[in-house]
């Protein structure tokens, strides 16, 4: 068994991130030889830690290192040399600045994935199997279902003057409806470039897969948090931003009246979801959603933040719409536990506290939601 893991080599684009580096040390622990290809974005790893050549600390030394961009052939092609499964999460993130940022994204994450599709379809390497990061944001709004009818919904995204009127709740003829899990059976309806862009990695990557005869899974990753999540970037994730603000003595900033649900899966159960597709052998050519199966409004999830950092400070709600925001989204994971026998391990307080206990340790992150804030007024995107 030892010399059959020694024998797998996997490449893990943006694998020096948040979620990529938590895949690196799964992976290594399993026995692979890991290698990962990343450019090493400011907006991403400027508040971490980093050494003499830029790569953040918490990297495990045994990590084998390139720095490049998917946008050049011969720095893929070069990467593939030797691997034998390929991880790919590089792209660029961010919901709101995907909207004003539309060349740059676009540019990242579909040309990208692209460019390493190409390289694969070109040979030359012994890539067989993939896994791909798609996101919960290609679904839209969540599923809903009709309490008067018992109908299942599909709701298209809410309308401007629902949202200026301040009902934030699904409407279907005056009927609020039920939020319910969302399954992959839903019909994808991304509301923001950035979750065009995941939509186009997904569906590029299952058919590439599928015509190149390598396995390939995409995972839907629902709201993933943890340490090393990047806390001074205004577009990383709800929590990281919270965090920051709190570290700082500001409020949280809370859309709408803070009731949307989410689905938050701790980063580590992330990582074991990747390490369950590339270490299996099954002939699978599918999406699968990745999240804890449980949901938090965004509230609780402020609260919960300020409780574990001893804070004093409530939200403020702002009873205004973002642009692109969907009001609830939750995964049902049944189908990735089927297929993979998987289940995320870590519940939502304790994964908060492993956050909480890693922020301690790092150093005061810049507050830049303000910033943030301001450009999106600018730009249109705030109700």
């Amino acid at each position: 068994m030892a010399s059959e893991m020694t024998s797998k080599h996997v490449l893990i684009t943006g694998g020096a991130g948040f979620i990529g580096s938590h895949l690196s040390d799964a992976l290594l622990a399993r026995g692979y030889r890991v290698t990962v290809f990343d450019s090493l974005l400011a907006q991403v790893h400027g508040d971490a830690q980093r050494d003499a050549d830029g790569w953040p600390t918490y990297l495990d030394a045994r990590v084998q290192r390139i720095r490049g961009t998917l946008a050049d052939p011969g720095q893929i092609k070069a990467a593939l040399g030797g691997v034998t499964h390929l991880a790919h999460l590089a792209a660029s993130v961010g919901v709101g600045q995907s909207m004003t940022n539309i060349v740059e994204y676009t540019n990242n994450n579909t040309l990208g994935a692209a460019t390493l599709l190409q390289a694969l379809r070109d040979g030359g390497h012994r890539v067989e199997r993939i896994a791909v990061a798609s996101s919960m944001a290609i679904y839209g709004e969540g599923a809903c279902r009709n309490p008067t009818s018992g109908a299942m919904v599909s709701p298209p995204p809410r309308p401007m003057e629902q949202l200026r009127a301040k009902r934030w709740e699904y409407e279907d003829d005056g009927i609020v409806l039920e939020p319910v899990p969302t399954s992959e059976q839903k019909p994808l309806a991304p509301g923001t470039i950035y979750a065009v862009t995941k939509r186009d990695h997904e569906e590029m990557f299952l058919i590439v897969g599928h015509a190149l005869g390598i396995p390939t899974a995409a995972l839907r990753l629902f709201n993933v948090y943890g340490s090393r999540q990047a806390l001074s970037n205004p577009y990383a994730g709800f929590a990281a931003i919270v965090i920051s603000r709190l570290l700082n003595s500001a409020p949280p900033m809370v859309f709408e009246d803070g009731g949307q649900r989410r689905d938050f899966v701790h980063v580590a159960d992330v990582a074991q979801a990747f390490v369950k597709v590339l270490d299996d052998d099954q002939p699978v050519w599918d999406s699968f959603n990745v999240g804890s199966g449980e949901y938090v409004t965004i509230r609780e999830v402020a609260e919960t933040i300020a409780r574990l950092l001893r804070s004093p400070i409530e939200p403020h709600i702002l009873e205004r719409a973002r642009i692109g925001d969907v009001r609830h989204c939750f995964a049902d994971t049944s189908k990735f536990t089927h297929q993979f026998g998987f289940r995320s391990e870590r519940n939502f307080d304790d994964g908060m506290a492993e956050l909480i206990e890693w922020v301690r340790r790092a150093p005061t992150p810049q507050d830049r939601f303000e910033n943030t804030l301001e450009a999106l007024e600018r730009s249109g995107l705030i109700l």
